[in-house]
């Protein structure tokens, strides 16, 4: 069994993550992802991280569990899936034109040692002018209604935007690469390594 395990059922995720070359396991926590009364989106995106690693713990006891959350803040709102067609258009015709920021929350959890690392990187798209025409072809399109912000970045989203302006493009698909790496590190599995073989 592979000592790193994917708390997530994303397939976007999961393709980011096999670029490290480790082998790992995919499990999907069931938690609850309802934001709390007054919580920031950095709160928000550490607690359901961690959440998500922690959930699988006692079915990977001695494993590093990776898990990932994401929210789009706009205007000081969160925003999370739209979960339909028309809030997803009404999203993109709103972030016309405008910034919209992405908060994605990372967790390693060392479920042997009971230890954990959290953290959260940030990314910022522009999206240029979309017409309602645009918009409405790309949401039949591409259906990016289990992705924050209403858009998918892997896909055909990239049409949307004006600019991208961040440390990690990962980021934004949801699984910060390069911050995860370092966290590996730190827990003793360098990608680069044979520590896997330890």
């Amino acid at each position: 069994m592979p000592d790193l395990v994917l708390a997530s059922s994303s397939r976007f995720r999961r393709q980011l993550l096999e670029r490290l070359g480790l082998p790992f396991d995919c499990a999907s926590p069931d938690i609850d992802e309802t934001p709390r009364p007054d919580e920031t989106p950095e709160a928000l995106v550490h607690r359901l991280a961690l959440s998500k690693a922690s959930r699988l713990a006692e079915a990977y006891p001695t494993h590093l569990i990776v898990g990932s959350d994401q929210v789009a803040v706009f205007n000081g709102e969160i925003l999370g899936k739209p979960g339909d067609e028309a809030t997803a258009r009404a999203n993109l015709a709103r972030f016309s034109g405008q910034r919209v920021h992405f908060i994605t929350g990372l967790a390693l959890l060392d479920s042997a040692h009971g230890r954990h690392q959290v953290c959260h990187e940030t990314y910022d798209v522009v999206f240029r002018q979309l017409s309602e025409q645009e918009i409405g072809h790309y949401v039949a399109r591409e259906q990016p209604l289990d992705s924050a912000g209403s858009f998918r970045m892997e896909g055909l989203g990239i049409s949307l935007f004006e600019k991208l302006e961040g440390d990690d493009p990962n980021t934004l698909i949801g699984l910060p690469l390069i911050r995860l790496c370092a966290m590996l590190r730190e827990a003793g599995m360098d990608p680069l390594g044979s520590s896997q073989n330890n």
